[in-house]
């Protein structure tokens, strides 16, 4: 049976007004997932958060507070009453069991400062400059793991560079806030080393006073502890 004139019209107009829509709807990519994670950070000046860092088959516990750029403190619950430091320029870790304050100097642009604000504008413009990203399952959230059904959209960040520290790091993203829920970093020697973020509260107003710690008069002093960094 032929169509009229005025169905051929009406079928043409549907068929267009559906491919319109479908091509008219943005694609989103990794690359555009990853700058609009990197935009949402740059709004953000500080945060507090728990952190559960694991290397190997051990944990450390703690509370974590940030300040744009570079500094940060972390106040361990496990071990209980370590502290670690970092102001920009000098790392300071202090270790209750051993009382023992360890103090490090840090030049421009170091591993050490860089490793301070992963979690951050900086840290995720890096790793477009020096990662390849591509969704692990899509843009779509998936469950954060097995044990944990938090959703979160997860990026698989490849080194494109062969001087960067870890050969394949992963962002778990929790779509709704787009803050990092966890990041897990593959080394050379195949090593893993995963952060876990909680319980985040942005734009608290921390002072930089928090970054200063004075250590226990009782503590021994051990200066440039990992190695003498020059600028």
């Amino acid at each position: 049976m032929r169509l009229t004139v005025k169905k051929r019209l009406l079928v043409l107009l549907f068929l267009s007004g559906t491919v319109f829509s479908a091509f008219s709807q943005e694609i989103i990519t990794a690359e555009r997932y990853l700058a609009s994670i990197s935009e949402r950070y740059s709004s953000i000046r500080d945060y507090e958060a728990r952190v559960v860092i694991r290397s190997g088959s051990s944990d450390m516990t703690g509370n974590l507070s940030f300040l744009d750029p570079f500094f940060l403190r972390i106040d361990f619950t496990d071990p209980a009453e370590q502290v670690l430091v970092f102001n920009g320029e000098a790392l300071t870790v202090y270790v209750p069991a051993l009382r023992a304050t360890l103090n490090q100097a840090v030049g421009r642009r170091s591993s050490t400062q860089i490793g301070a604000g992963l979690a951050s504008s900086r840290g995720l413009q890096l790793f477009s400059r020096g990662y390849i990203p591509t969704f692990v399952s899509g843009p779509e959230p998936v469950p954060l793991d097995e044990r944990t059904r938090d959703p979160v959209v997860k990026l698989r960040l490849t080194r494109r560079l062969a001087s960067e520290g870890f050969r394949e790091i992963i962002l778990s993203i929790d779509p709704e806030t787009r803050l990092i829920r966890r990041i897990e970093g593959r080394t050379i020697a195949d090593a893993l080393v995963r952060f876990d973020f909680t319980n985040i509260r942005v734009n608290l107003g921390i002072p930089e006073q928090r970054f200063i710690f004075d250590a226990p008069p009782t503590a021994n002093m051990f200066n440039n502890f990992l190695f003498r960094e020059s600028n």
